[in-house]
């Protein structure tokens, strides 16, 4: 990779952590170049490496419920990793007690790449991915912000 490229990817990512996901983050659809196994490639490494960050499927994780190919490979991909998943009050936990984690994400293109973020009030994860021929390979480092 260029470093001319690399450098607005690691600018973007890092701008990221300025914003919690009470501040506003919303759940974005994917890009129309994001095909179906590049959507599913994306959201289950990044449910992978959020899965380690969190440190425990315990907690039921509320997610807002959108059509995007993203949003449906995401959810299947927190809850093959062992999630119980909320949608706008509805599913698995939403009876519980125990208060669900809000996870906000989104995925937006990005001079030729992928730039998908995940974010709940405790930390922010954040990745490049390349994307061709409907293949998504990560591109970046993770970047991972913790808050206390």
């Amino acid at each position: 990779m260029r470093l001319h490229r690399l450098i607005p990817t690691v600018i973007a990512l890092g701008l990221t952590g300025c914003q919690t996901a009470t501040d506003g983050l919303s759940t974005n659809a994917a890009p129309a170049e994001i095909t179906g196994p590049a959507a599913g490639a994306i959201a289950g490494d990044m449910a992978g490496r959020f899965a380690e960050q969190a440190g425990s499927t315990t907690t039921p994780i509320k997610l807002h419920k959108d059509t995007s190919e993203f949003s449906v490979a995401l959810e299947a991909a927190l809850k093959g990793w062992g999630f119980a998943i909320v949608t706008d009050g509805k599913g698995a936990g939403a009876k519980d007690s125990t208060k669900p984690v809000e996870l906000a994400y989104s995925i937006a293109a990005v001079d030729g790449q992928v730039l998908a973020r995940l974010s709940t009030d405790a930390m922010s994860l954040g990745r490049a991915y390349s994307v061709s021929n409907g293949v998504a390979t990560p591109a970046s480092p993770l970047s991972l912000m913790k808050r206390n």
